[in-house]
């Protein structure tokens, strides 16, 4: 692992092989491990797995709840660390992929979203607001039941619940991380991106599950009726964790994305 200092945070990511740069962000509740089961495929690139802001070994800084500061983060980490390259975001990296893409087009050449939503509905927002609820309050037991049970619904394949969810939990930390992102998830119910997308500039592609509960073709649907030029793919017999139900079949389809979009 390797740290940088970007705005009030020290960041820490992991890179790997060589080639054209591509900064991949994990999702909530996640840190930079969520990719070593695609990273084999990558080989071909110069990866740059980073842990977002208060996840894993990233301080949390004085978090504003905002999905703007945690595009911030990112647009800071491309300035300062890979230079201009392909971002793959998956669920919330998805989302900062796609605030950052309308804020600084000349850095991200090629974004890959991967089950990700532009907007939360009404469920999703309490959703989120429950779990902050009870990180602030103290209940880590409840919270981490909590994870493991939003793991077995993420998940459609035979999986380690257990140790997934321990792992999850590890990459939670203290919960502040969890916290400003979740509150940055629910501001934008109020606030959508949708409107912004048509600005994005970059070649999209957008990667969703077919058994994925929490973003359904749906949310791919909406983002791709707004981004020009983008194109939706499918992973069948996966759920929102494709990194656990189809390690290969992602890893396979990432890489030949990054291929034909240019970013070797």
């Amino acid at each position: 692992m390797t740290a940088v200092e970007l705005n009030d945070i020290v960041a820490n990511y992991s890179r790997r092989g060589s080639g054209p740069a591509v900064v991949l962000l994990h999702g909530l509740a996640e840190d930079h491990r969520s990719w070593d089961s695609v990273a084999a495929h990558l080989g071909s690139f110069t990866t740059y797995a980073v842990d977002l802001r208060g996840h894993g070994r990233t301080t949390a800084g004085q978090g504003a709840g905002t999905l703007s500061q945690l595009s911030d983060d990112l647009i800071m980490f491309l300035t300062t660390v890979s230079g201009p390259a392909a971002v793959v975001g998956y669920s919330l990296g998805g989302t900062i992929g796609l605030k950052a893409a309308t804020a600084a087009p000349d850095l991200i050449r090629h974004l890959v979203v991967v089950a990700t939503s532009s907007v939360v509905g009404r469920a999703a927002a309490g959703f989120f607001a429950g779990r902050i609820a009870q990180l602030e309050s103290g209940d880590n037991s409840g919270f981490a039941a909590g994870l493991r049970d939003d793991t077995a619904l993420q998940v459609v394949t035979e999986a380690d619940l257990d140790s997934l969810a321990a792992r999850r939990m590890a990459a939670v930390g203290d919960g502040h991380g969890y916290i400003n992102a979740a509150r940055a998830m629910i501001g934008i119910r109020t606030e959508p991106l949708n409107t912004l997308l048509s600005q994005i500039t970059a070649p999209v592609d957008i990667v969703g599950a077919d058994r994925d509960v929490f973003c359904p073709r749906r949310a791919s649907d909406i983002i791709a009726d707004a981004v020009p030029h983008s194109r939706f793919h499918e992973i069948s017999g996966a759920g929102h964790l494709l990194s656990v139900d189809r390690p290969e079949a992602y890893g396979r389809l990432l890489a030949r994305l990054l291929d034909r979009a240019g970013a070797r």
